[in-house]
Parts: C-alpha cells; structure tokens; sequence
C-alpha cells in the first residue's frame, strides 16, 4: 500500500514509521489512523520486525490532536463510534502489539497525540515537548483512551487535574510523573530511541511478547495478572527462545534469538 500520510522505513529489525502532515502538525484524521492501522499491522507480522518507532515530521510536532473539523458535526452516536472505532484501529492494537512500540515524542503532544503516545509501551520526549489533553476546552473529553491510560501512568489526582484545567505539562514535568520514559535534546531523540530499540532486539521476541501481554493484564480488571503471569512463564519452557537462552548463558556466549 502506498501511504499519504505516514512515512514507514524498516532497517536493522525497527520499523520506523513518521507521521508526516507538518502543515497540519501531524493532526490525526481518519486516514492517517487507517494508514497507522495498516502499517503497524504489516509491522507486526513482519518476523524481521522487533521493534517500532513512533514520531511526528518536523520539529514542532508529535501530534498535535485530532482533526477536529472532520468531527466538529457528530451526533452522539457518530462520536462514540468515532472513539470506539479509533481505539480499535490504532490505541488499542499499540497497547497490545506483540512487539514493542517506542514513542519519539517531538514537541507538542495534545489531545489524540497525547493518546497515541500513551499507548505506546515506551515513551521518549524531546525537551521542547509539551504534552497535555485539552479536550475540554473543545466541550468534549478526551475520546481514545485517554482518561484511562493518564490515570494508570500519573494517577487519578494528577490525571483529573491535567484533563479538567487542559494544562499542558513539560518534558521534565511529564518525567517527573512518569508520563514519559526519558527527555533528551531534539537532536538525540531519534539516536536514543534507536538506542533503546536496539537494546530490545538483542532479547528474546517470545519472551518480550508474553511480558507485554503479562504487564497489560494488571490493568485489565477482567484477568488476574498474577495468574496470566504464571501460565506465560510456564509457558516459556517449550519455546526454542528458552532453550538457546538458557544454553548461551551456560556455554558463556550471546544468545541468538
């Protein structure tokens, strides 16, 4: 498929996808969550694929929110479908990639790009970044999953605080609250989350899979997480992962996954 909206290059097992609408301040609309959908996708099902980075074009950007003229005239039920389709489209398949996604957060992240980022498993801020979910000025809340994913990442005071006063916090503040991984300068976003992402594909997929979908089930209030855990460890026994892991540590070598 060729994208409009987004840029996706794979190289040394990352795929690297930007969302480049820089005169829209890479703004999410419905074609750009589509084509996300479509790339994360091919992503995933790529074997050579063991992580992804997630970034904005240009330098002001991650994302700066939704489009808000493509919904500005929505009926109630046309805005939920809008939330539900979107979180299962793009929000909801980051969450539970089987591979891990990094977000290079690059400037502003508001609204749906706050969202998106939150819904990465990995999250790195330029120093210029300025993260927030200023829905409510708009008259609506946040819609893809952001009441939830703030509250689980700084807590309900400081969730309900950002979201009710729409207050943008800094890179450094959003460190501080454990909204973000790491800040760095703009011009070492991109190397420190290659970085990362090279420190993940030295590991075993398997087991980096089944610690995903283990740490997700602690928020899932329908999964008891320490009951997924035991039976995804277990599970480990009988893969090849385990079994070169395990042998390279003996014999003294690097394994080879």
């Amino acid at each position: 498929m060729e994208f409009e909206n987004i840029v996706v290059l794979n190289s040394n097992n990352i795929c690297h996808i930007t969302i480049n609408r820089p005169k829209q301040l890479n703004a999410l609309n419905a074609k750009t969550i589509f084509e996300l959908n479509v790339a994360i996708n091919q992503a995933q099902e790529d074997s050579s694929v063991r992580a992804i980075i997630l970034t904005g074009s240009g330098n002001k950007a991650f994302v700066a929110g939704a489009d808000i003229k493509e919904f500005a005239h929505f009926s109630a039920r046309e805005g939920e479908e809008l939330a539900r389709n979107g979180q299962k489209l793009l929000f909801d398949l980051i969450d539970n990639l089987n591979i891990p996604c990094i977000a290079a957060v690059n400037g502003f992240a508001l609204g749906g790009g706050l969202e998106l980022a939150m819904s990465c498993h990995i999250r790195i801020a330029s120093d210029n970044s300025k993260l927030g979910l200023p829905e409510v000025t708009l008259g609506v809340i946040p819609g893809y999953g952001g009441t939830q994913r703030l509250t689980n990442l700084v807590g309900k005071g400081k969730a309900l605080e950002m979201i009710v006063t729409a207050s943008m916090l800094s890179a450094h503040e959003a460190l501080q609250w454990g909204l973000v991984n790491h800040v760095c300068a703009q011009e070492d976003l991109l190397i420190l989350a290659k970085k990362i992402a090279n420190k993940i594909i030295r590991n075993s997929p398997m087991a980096i899979s089944k610690a995903i979908k283990s740490v997700n089930a602690s928020f899932n209030k329908s999964l008891d997480g320490f009951e997924v855990e035991k039976k995804e460890f277990g599970s480990c026994f009988e893969s090849k992962d385990f079994i070169e892991g395990t042998s390279a540590f003996m014999q003294k070598r690097k394994p080879n996954f």
